[in-house]
C-alpha cells in the first residue's frame, strides 16, 4: 500500500527501559543495528500496526509496554534505487513513518526474537538514548535523528542526555547483548 507520492506507511518503535536506555536490535546476518519497525497493513491504525510489529520483532505484548508518546506527523525517508526491487522501481520511493516511544513495563526475559517465523534481529541490547547513528543504514539516519529529537521531549529533565553523560562518567554501566542462540550464555561488556 503506497501513498500518491510512493511512500509506504510504516511505524517505528523506540522502546525505553526504566533507565531510559533504548532497545537496539542487530539485523539478522548483518552488522547494522536498528529500532523495530514495519509496515501498516490495510485497515490498521498506526497504533495497531505498532503493537503487531512489536510482537513480531521482539515478542513483547501490549501488557509489556506503555505508550509514552508518538511523533506528531509522518517522518519520511527515501530508499536508494539499488535497494528497491526492479518491478516496483518508479512507483516506490521509500517509507513514511509514525514513531512511537514506549516504556517497557515487562522484564528482559519477556523479549523473544523468535516470536515470528521470520526473525528481523539476531541480537539485542540496551543502549543510551542517543544511539550511534553510524551503525544504522545510511538512508535511515536522518529519520532516526528526527524521531529521537522529537520524542526526547517525553523524557524527564533529569534524564536529559547531558545529565545522562555526567552520570555515566561517574559510573560505568554494563550493557547486556542478548543473542538468539539459546546455547550461548549471555555476554556482558562494559562500556
Amino acid at each position: 500500500m503506497l501513498d500518491r507520492e510512493g511512500f509506504r506507511p510504516n511505524v517505528g518503535i523506540i522502546l525505553l527501559n526504566a533507565n531510559n536506555q533504548v532497545w537496539w536490535g542487530k539485523r539478522v546476518r548483518e552488522h547494522s543495528w536498528q529500532f523495530p519497525q514495519g509496515g501498516i497493513k490495510y485497515g490498521e491504525s498506526p497504533e495497531q500496526a505498532m503493537f503487531r510489529e512489536l510482537e513480531e520483532e521482539t515478542g513483547l505484548l501490549r501488557e509489556h509496554v506503555k505508550i509514552i508518546g508518538r511523533t506528531r506527523d509522518w517522518l519520511r525517508y527515501e530508499v536508494p534505487d539499488h535497494f528497491i526491487k526492479r518491478e516496483i522501481r518508479g512507483h516506490y520511493r521509500g517509507q513514511k513513518q509514525i514513531w512511537f516511544l514506549l516504556r517497557m513495563v515487562g522484564r528482559d526475559c519477556d523479549i523473544n526474537l523468535r516470536a515470528s517465523n521470520h526473525p528481523e534481529f539476531d541480537a539485542w541490547r540496551w543502549h543510551e538514548y542517543w544511539v550511534p547513528l553510524d551503525v544504522v543504514i545510511e538512508f535511515k539516519r536522518g529519520v532516526y535523528q528526527l524521531a529521537l529529537q522529537e520524542l526526547s521531549r517525553y523524557l524527564h529533565r533529569s534524564d536529559h542526555p547531558g545529565a545522562q553523560r555526567q552520570r555515566s562518567q561517574r559510573q560505568t554501566p554494563k550493557v547486556t547483548e542478548k543473542l538468539m542462540n539459546p546455547d550461548k550464555p549471555e555476554q556482558e561488556e562494559s562500556k
